[in-house]
């Protein structure tokens, strides 16, 4: 079999570094205890790599106290409990028809159950939210806008400093979803206004999945939503209000943190920007190629001033599923299809009847090569007469 030329990154990034698999299992193997729990060498080391990994995340996103850096699971995870844990009855919550369904579904049944009031902002032609649009949808009752940082379907970066400013002038607060954009594009929560942010460490922070988290400023008032564990303060009978405590509790995903720790010391080494104009290079080229091949259609792939390389196709006469099937069957290439846990995008675009897209995500370890494959291999199947 031919080598695997994998186009799905806003999934999951993958292959990792190399540093990363190998810190991971010299770390597991040496390390593989609770942290803090015991007073002996291991958990005081595994504590410090833990604690390490704090505050590389917030010197990333620019925050101030690397203890109100909390784990979870993933970015769906702490979007949960951001959101379960600020909003209350009556409150009105702005976000976008960008969002994906880690956004999209605990507002829902926050709505459902009568606490929240929703309003979803759309988007334009080019897939981008205009600020003006938040600012005419704050009311009264606003409590909040959570917006997508970077769509998982269309790749469009939304301006986050301008909708934070105006957050800010309205005295409301501003929650960013970033899993599609921590390690791949700047963010700075004091200049954008940024008041939470949830990120997710197996995109493109390059590390293992299970593991994510969220930054919390002492701005959001966020009440935790779990009980349990924490190591400290056992004969108390309620869960510690400070943080990470607050959104943390019971034992951590060690082996995760290590290779979350390692995939952020990776991107910084090779540069965000160097990263990210590399993936840009090789989006542009694969953007303009499918552009010339008859048959093919691309959502919002013209305006490109300001996006990360994701691109959704599909070709006329052909499901999208039918397209990912023949990429990986007859030339072994990784793609999304569907609706990629995003169907208000696909509202907005016009393929929510027609079952998707074709999503091809490239990555750190996409290659000019890969990229020429993949155009012909397009070519290819839109020349099958329908």
């Amino acid at each position: 079999m031919s080598e695997l030329i994998y186009l799905d990154n806003s999934a999951t990034s993958f292959p990792k570094p190399d540093s990363v698999y190998k810190f991971m299992d010299e770390f597991y193997r040496k390390h593989g205890v609770s942290p803090g729990r015991s007073g002996f060498d291991a958990a005081i080391e595994t504590e410090e790599i833990v604690f390490e990994t704090r505050k590389l995340l917030t010197r990333l996103f620019n925050g101030d106290d690397p203890n109100r850096l909390t784990f979870s699971y993933n970015a769906s995870d702490s979007l949960n409990m951001l959101l379960q844990g600020s909003i209350e009855k009556g409150d009105h919550v702005i976000t976008t028809m960008l969002e994906h369904n880690s956004v999209l579904r605990p507002l829902h049944h926050l709505q459902q159950w009568g606490i929240a009031e929703v309003t979803h902002i759309p988007f334009d032609e080019n897939g981008y939210v205009h600020p003006d649009d938040i600012r005419k949808a704050i009311k009264g009752n606003t409590k909040m806008v959570i917006i997508n940082h970077s769509s998982n379907v269309i790749g469009t970066i939304q301006p986050l400093a301008e909708i934070g400013k105006i957050c800010k002038d309205a005295g409301i607060y501003f929650l960013v979803d970033a899993s599609q954009s921590a390690g791949a594009v700047p963010i700075d929560m004091k200049a954008m206004n940024i008041d939470a942010l949830a990120f997710t460490g197996h995109k493109c922070l390059m590390g293992p999945t299970g593991i994510g988290g969220s930054y919390v400023t002492e701005n959001f008032p966020v009440k935790y939503t779990r009980f349990g564990g924490t190591g400290v303060r056992s004969a108390q009978e309620t869960h510690l209000s400070e943080f990470p405590y607050r959104l943390e509790c019971g034992t951590l995903n060690i082996v995760g943190v290590a290779g979350l720790s390692a995939g952020v010391r990776w991107v910084n080494e090779q540069g965000i920007e160097k990263l990210h104009r590399q993936e840009y290079l090789l989006y542009d080229k694969l953007r303009n190629g499918v552009k010339n091949i008859d048959k093919v259609i691309t959502y919002c792939g013209n305006n490109t001033s300001n996006q990360n390389p994701v691109l959704s196709i599909n070709i006329k006469g052909f499901e999208s599923g039918d397209v990912g099937t023949l990429l990986d069957v007859d030339y072994n290439i990784a793609t999304r299809t569907g609706l990629q846990c995003a169907p208000k995008v696909h509202v907005g675009i016009g393929t929510d009847k027609i079952h998707g897209t074709v999503r091809l995500s490239l990555g750190p370890f996409t290659i000019e090569e890969h990229v020429d494959a993949t155009l012909e291999a397009i070519e290819d199947i839109a020349s099958i007469p329908r």
